[in-house]
């Protein structure tokens, strides 16, 4: 549902707001993505799409990984992805479905930044001049260079365009870790442009249930009936094996978890005929000897042949060192960070496979196993713990009682958001440390 956010001093739209520029970073799975033929032709969208959505993913999206390069590669190497440009970025990460079926029913699961769009456009900010988007092939890592040259044009552009005015980064999620390899890699540009920088919902220390079963067991994106609609869980899984920016929010080793995630197994073992039940737990070490030996059989079938998908040790060397970079950045001086995290939803943390009842045999089963978590408090992706671990020092940290998605619609971030970048407000949020709503 469209809300009216006429709360703003000047009315919605006004055209003479003296705002700072404001670019929008999306995090995984929240930016279209287009296929287009590398020689000449039309672009089709590929993520996100309900028509022929798995035919089109597994036709266009499925990837492998090139270790000489560091990027992920689609299979049909007669294409290639690109993320569209139109309406200064912000079409990419508005609507990601945005055929004319999604928005007469307003399938709200693909109304990724479109509410903050429309709520910052009503207090003044202007597409193109003020506020800009910033969409990115998400399957690649958080620090390729594609990515971090592309960040960087766009917070070029938003400067220049003006005025040369410092820019607001807005991030959600995975969105976080970009800006944080970026400010690592590129301090100086950073310094040079950005002045604020608030992040929602970002796994800085990783996303433990929900990256070590993706990776094991793929994602669902969208539920209920829609998902009948959608890419299946399966599809999505054999993107995943192949993308490092996946390895990356694996839940990070060096962190002091109150309680070191883990993987359980309920195990079937026979000795000397008899047969006995164990359940065997993996701490960071033994998980990636589970993933090793679970994904050791996995494929696929393209275009008539067999494409062995096994747990990509070179992408786990690759976000090995991504995670170095994390571990080690510092926010330059000048630059003003902030830090919403979501709060109140069961958030999956430890993954259980088989049961006592029902034992696994073989690892190789674990892939199409439905698992079972224990959960945490966070945003039902990220684990609030991790969200609000980002080892810089924050203006304000808070915590809202909302879903991993539904903080890029909530009404109370919006009152964050608009006092953090000093918008007049006629009621201006209470900034406590953690808001409820119900």
């Amino acid at each position: 549902m469209l809300r009216d956010y006429c709360c703003c001093f000047h009315g919605s739209g006004s055209s003479d707001a003296d705002r700072d520029p404001v670019v929008l970073v999306s995090g995984i799975a929240g930016s279209i993505l287009n296929s287009k033929p590398k020689k000449f032709g039309f672009q089709t969208r590929v993520w996100v799409r309900l028509l022929l959505a798995d035919v089109e993913f597994k036709r266009k999206l499925w990837s492998i990984y090139n270790p000489e390069t560091g990027y992920t590669e689609p299979l049909d190497d007669t294409t290639e992805i690109k993320v569209p440009q139109d309406d200064h970025g912000l079409y990419a990460i508005d609507i990601l479905d945005p055929s004319m079926l999604v928005k007469c029913l307003r399938l709200s699961d693909v109304y990724h930044f479109h509410d903050m769009i429309d709520m910052l456009v009503g207090c003044g900010y202007k597409k193109g001049t003020t506020l800009f988007g910033y969409g990115y092939d998400f399957r690649q890592s958080n620090r390729i260079g594609q990515l971090m040259d592309g960040l960087k044009v766009k917070l070029e552009t938003a400067h220049k365009a003006s005025g040369g005015r410092k820019v607001n980064i807005i991030s959600h999620s995975m969105g976080g870790l970009l800006v944080s390899c970026f400010i690592s890699l590129h301090s100086d540009v950073f310094s040079r442009y950005v002045s604020k920088w608030i992040t929602i919902a970002t796994p800085f220390q990783g996303a433990p249930g929900c990256i070590n079963d993706s990776i094991l067991t793929g994602l669902q994106f969208v539920d209920g009936f829609e998902s009948n609609f959608f890419v299946s869980r399966w599809s999505m899984h054999q993107l995943l094996v192949e993308c490092p920016s996946v390895y990356e929010m694996l839940p990070n080793p060096d962190f002091n978890w109150k309680k070191q995630p883990e993987i359980t197994v309920w195990r079937k073992h026979s000795n000397d005929g008899e047969t006995s039940t164990e359940l065997e737990c993996y701490g960071h070490d033994g998980c990636i000897l589970v993933f090793a030996e679970a994904l050791k059989n996995n494929e696929l079938n393209y275009d008539g042949k067999t494409v062995p998908l096994p747990f990509n040790f070179h992408i786990l060397k690759w976000a090995a060192d991504t995670r170095e970079i994390l571990n080690k950045v510092q926010l330059p001086t000048g630059v003003s960070f902030y830090n919403i995290y979501g709060t109140s939803c069961d958030t999956p943390f430890d993954v259980c496979y088989g049961s006592e009842s029902s034992p696994i045999d073989e690892l190789s089963e674990l892939c199409h196993t439905t698992p079972e978590y224990s959960y945490v408090d966070g945003d039902g992706t990220v684990p609030s713990e991790s969200a609000k671990a980002d080892n810089f020092d924050a203006v304000e940290r808070v915590g809202v009682s909302a879903g991993h998605r539904a903080l890029l619609c909530d009404e109370n971030v919006f009152r964050l958001i608009k006092d953090w970048l000093g918008v007049p407000t006629e009621v201006k949020a209470k900034t406590s440390k953690v808001m409820h709503v119900y």
